[in-house]
């Protein structure tokens, strides 16, 4: 059986590789807040929904994952602990 996993052995391509993963991820993380929030019928701002869809810091939607799950407002999402 052939293996499907690539080589990365250029200097571009170790540069490059992953990053395409991490931009998932991010928007991954992005649609969970927002999906929490609206499951829990908290109400937010396109504003709002537009800085957390444009957030690359997967530590930070980590965070707002977890706040969206106890949060009352939206305003509780980007509180300072």
């Amino acid at each position: 059986m052939e293996s499907t996993v690539w080589p990365v052995y250029s200097p571009f391509a170790k540069m490059h590789f992953g990053k395409g993963l991490e931009a998932g991820r991010a928007q991954g993380e992005a649609r969970a807040v927002l999906t929490i929030l609206e499951a829990r019928g908290i109400p937010i701002s396109d504003s709002d929904r537009a800085f957390i869809r444009a957030c690359t810091d997967l530590g930070l939607l980590d965070g707002w994952v977890r706040r969206a799950a106890t949060a009352t407002s939206a305003a509780d999402l980007f509180a300072e602990e």
